[in-house]
């Protein structure tokens, strides 16, 4: 049926411009960090902590032994949490111990936290400001690396997209997935390029110049933003700046999501608002991830030979693309088939984000809805 022709059509010429016209998103380089040279910089350590027991230790263990000979700082900002976050911070010489305020209105907790972690830190007067998450385990030379990058490239904003924990079935499943649709959104080599508008960034380790941040008016600049770190990219790219986007093996994020359902909210927290709240984003975004995931496998049934000829192309592009990022992730690349699977459960989740959002429950974390209609 000339239907179904046109849609493996669609869906081949979709898979063949991503991958020869998407910024080769697909290819997860690890790209070596230049040697650390000149006088070191000050850099203040912000790391927004809600209910973070059972990692925190971890994370400010690793950065208390950072291999990095500038003055270096950690401000861990206790949102309110209501387990033992600060003792199990534990207690040491580099560490500063933060107590935010009441959230006031207009902003989401993570960025008032981060904003109460800056003020404390200005006394300080750090060149570099690293913004990390409780769960992320340092190398003990990122630090020193994220600033060889900044300094050797003139870069205002440094990301690393961590190693995120790949253990359970779930995660095994569904995290090298989360990755491969990010980069595919925020291809890295359009975000460094300079004449592109692309910006985005991991919040989970981004290290930012004190001076482009105050050019962009400080962090109050996004304090609504849930998506915050792609906000602060944009923020950071629209006032002149450079930024950068890579990957890294050794620093990793150690936050364990044991069940699909843990999952499927990570991914709803957030979904709709990368969609701007639009329901007509929602409904073609749906039909997009359709036509591009579920289409090809389901051709191979139509009996059009034309429909199944395309079908069966455009799934052996996603497979072939889908190969590196599970590489990285030390998965099988019998993983790769079943990408129409995962994406169907992406888009389930997508949809469960604009329902949470629509009945008052989005952006909902740890026990705080940020955002709702």
């Amino acid at each position: 049926m000339l239907i179904f022709q046109v849609i493996g059509g669609m869906s081949l010429a979709a898979w063949i411009y991503l991958i020869f016209g998407r910024g080769g998103f697909w290819r997860m380089r690890v790209s070596p960090a230049p040697k650390l040279t000149g006088p070191p910089k000050p850099v203040a350590v912000v790391i927004p902590a809600r209910n973070e027991e059972a990692v925190v230790g971890q994370a400010i263990g690793s950065l208390m032994q950072q291999d990095y000979p500038g003055p270096l700082r950690v401000f861990l900002v206790d949102d309110h949490s209501s387990d033992r976050t600060i003792a199990a911070a534990g207690t040491h010489e580099g560490l500063t111990i933060v107590r935010a305020r009441p959230l006031p209105d207009g902003w989401t907790g993570k960025l008032w936290a981060i904003s109460e972690g800056l003020e404390r830190a200005a006394s300080m007067q750090p060149d570099y400001v690293l913004l990390t998450d409780a769960d992320i385990v340092h190398a003990p030379d990122n630090v020193a690396d994220l600033v060889a990058r900044a300094e050797s490239g003139n870069l205002d904003l440094v990301s690393y997209m961590v190693k995120l924990r790949s253990r359970t079935l779930a995660e095994r499943a569904l995290i090298p997935a989360f990755v491969f649709f990010f980069f595919k959104l925020y291809p890295p080599e359009w975000i460094a390029g300079r004449d592109r508008k692309t910006a985005g960034a991991a919040g989970g380790c981004m290290l930012l110049r004190r001076s482009a941040l105050e050019r962009i008016g400080g962090i109050a600049a996004i304090k609504g933003e849930l998506i915050d770190d792609c906000a602060l990219a944009r923020a950071v790219k629209k006032t002149g700046g450079a930024i950068w986007l890579g990957l890294t093996r050794e620093t990793c994020s150690i936050r364990d999501y044991a069940t699909f359902e843990e999952i499927r909210s990570m991914i709803a927290r957030t979904a709709f608002t990368q969609l701007g709240y639009s329901p007509m984003l929602l409904i073609g975004t749906i039909i997009a991830m359709a036509i591009m995931y579920l289409a090809p496998p389901l051709l191979l049934l139509t009996g059009d030979p034309i429909a199944a000829g395309c079908g069966a192309a455009a799934w052996l592009l996603m497979s072939m693309s889908y190969v590196p990022t599970l590489r990285f992730y030390d998965r099988s690349i019998a993983w790769a088939p079943l990408l129409p699977r995962v994406a169907l459960f992406y888009m389930v989740a997508t949809v469960d984000s604009a329902l949470r959002y629509w009945t008052g429950r989005g952006g909902e974390w740890k026990g705080r809805v940020q955002a709702s209609r």
